[in-house]
């Protein structure tokens, strides 16, 4: 751990903006090296101007291949283009709507010129194609420039298609493919207007208020307010700043916005655990402003810079788990939406707490365990056959009050609006609820940890079989199953492997030199150690095995 997490950044610390863009505009990136190329992970493209991964070039080529893909799917409606607060982020609006007007895209932009959360951007796209045939031509998609909680020098560009999820694999390595082509090319066939012209081309929306109004209608906020619960709510500088002061307006709640500054360099905030600026609202040691406060509120929460992920505070418990709010949440709803369907499902991740299953069990409802990446709920939320899905890393979205869908993509607003809506209905905190459900269910110990991996090695690891493995134990205990395909469908991208009491997930990082283990046990967190340890050899083992 570094020696400063937790602590307030210096100006040593700090992102030079001034540098950042100029080498957005002055850096061209060589497409045939493949950290300069456009690449989409689970996230869409990601990179920093300063080291060629995220320039102009990328993002009028990415833009144009959007502009193609769609015209390929008879998508001719508006698409709706939201933006966050990190500095790569406007110029990166200033050339996809240069790109955009240039090709006679009906582009929507914020009627207001301001931040635009992903939730608000899903939610727009939504309410746009509701009622709108599969192949209905005049269906909406959306554009979201951000690169989440990621460091400031960093930027990000994600294609949301007419569901208003995160684009599938199908689409994205489509959009990929034909951008790099066009960075090979030289552009040549990027057709854009000048700035002012596109400006003055676009359409505008009214994400704002148009978001905030529905609220009600996917978290009770009467409840909230009738019991008066005192809200803190930290943007941590992101894109939900207005839209918090606007909740609390709109909607007569005693909340207040703990922190309105929006800082491109984000020098508000206090180092991650590795002395990185990161805006990483499940992170302690990130969240350490706001958990000073903890006292003042009787929820406090915090977002990342594109609101689709949830941190919550409560006094008695200070900030929690993702996991362990995740169990707790399902609890709740599950039992206080009586006009959910019957036989909504429970989604999360193939490397999200084993909590959730015993949850979901008790219940009486079933398991939809996915691959990580919230796109694989998508189809679900839609047709309302799951009411919930979550990540482990603090995503997640739910149905409407009525049973129907409300976003496609994470919400971390409503997930964050749903703490205090918990303690009003059940006059205890979700981290009370949290401690009832270890009770019932075992205390459970959970972490991910990193280890090196070379490029070979990494997709050696995303192209596992589970006939690889040859152990037949895991830190000494029976191995129940060893899976590379998640129960409900889908290839994880790596190795699950379980026992009775503890699990362990390998999977190789998208941008980095390294895959992640992530563990649980139900045993204490020695013996997590002991999974993690015996994790990591038996991963190894398979990679250094020719």
């Amino acid at each position: 751990m570094h020696p400063r997490a937790g602590q307030k950044a210096l100006e040593e610390d700090l992102v030079d903006v001034d540098a950042l863009l100029d080498a957005y505009y002055d850096l061209h990136p060589d497409p045939a090296d493949p950290d300069q190329a456009v690449s989409f992970g689970t996230s869409g493209h990601r990179g920093s101007s300063l080291d060629t991964a995220f320039n102009e070039d990328h993002i009028a080529a990415t833009t144009q291949a959007i502009v193609e893909y769609r015209a390929g799917e008879g998508i001719r409606g508006p698409l709706f283009v939201g933006r966050d607060t990190h500095a790569l982020s406007r110029p990166a609006f200033d050339t996809a709507l240069e790109v955009l007007i240039g090709n006679d895209v009906a582009a929507q932009v914020d009627s207001l010129d301001g931040y635009t959360p992903t939730p608000a951007v899903s939610h727009a796209i939504l309410t746009h194609n509701r009622g709108r045939a599969a192949n209905d031509p005049g269906r909406a998609d959306g554009i979201v420039i951000t690169p989440s909680h990621n460091p400031p020098r960093d930027g990000g560009f994600k294609y949301n298609p007419p569901h208003g999820g995160p684009a599938d694999s199908d689409a994205t390595s489509w959009i990929a493919d034909r951008a790099n082509q066009l960075l090979a090319e030289g552009l040549r066939g990027v057709r854009r207007h000048g700035r002012q012209k596109a400006l003055q081309g676009a359409g505008r929306y009214d994400f704002l208020h148009t978001y905030v109004a529905d609220l009600p209608n996917v978290v009770d906020i009467e409840a909230i307010r009738r019991a008066g619960v005192r809200i803190g709510a930290d943007p941590l500088g992101g894109a939900s700043v207005d839209y918090w002061a606007e909740i609390g307006e709109m909607h007569d709640l005693d909340l207040t916005v703990v922190n309105p500054e929006v800082d491109p360099r984000w020098s508000f905030m206090t180092l991650d655990r590795d002395g990185k600026i990161r805006m990483d609202c499940s992170s302690p040691w990130a969240m350490a402003s706001l958990l000073d406060k903890r006292d003042e509120y009787d929820i406090a929460t915090g977002n990342d810079p594109d609101s689709d992920r949830h941190g919550i505070v409560t006094p008695d418990g200070g900030l929690m788990n993702p996991n362990h709010y995740l169990a707790t949440a399902i609890r709740y709803l599950f039992a206080h939406r009586p006009h959910w369907p019957a036989t909504a499902k429970v989604g999360k991740t193939v490397v999200s707490s084993s909590l959730i299953d015993r949850v979901v069990t008790s219940l009486g409802r079933e398991l939809y365990e996915v691959p990580v990446g919230f796109k694989w709920f998508v189809p679900g939320l839609i047709d309302s056959s799951v009411g919930f899905g979550g990540e482990e890393s603090a995503g997640a979205s739910f149905l409407r009050r009525d049973g129907s869908v409300w976003t496609t993509d994470k919400d971390g607003i409503i997930l964050a609006l749903l703490a205090s809506e918990i303690l009003a209905v059940t006059g205890r905190s979700p981290s009370t609820l949290h401690t009832e459900l270890v009770e019932e269910f075992g205390s459970s110990a959970y972490d991910r940890v990193d280890a090196p991996a070379s490029r070979a090695q990494k997709a050696k690891l995303k192209a596992l079989s589970p006939e690889q493995v040859s152990a037949t134990e895991l830190a000494g205990e029976p191995i129940i199953s060893a899976i590379t395909e998640a129960p409900a469908g889908g290839a994880i991208g790596g190795l699950k492997v379980s026992t009775k009491s503890a699990w362990f997930a390998a999977r190789p990082s998208g941008t980095e030199d390294i895959y992640k283990i992530y563990a649980e046990s139900f045993q204490g967190e020695e013996h997590l150690s002991q999974v993690q340890d015996a994790a990591k050899a038996l991963v190894d083992e398979v990679l250094a095995d020719d």
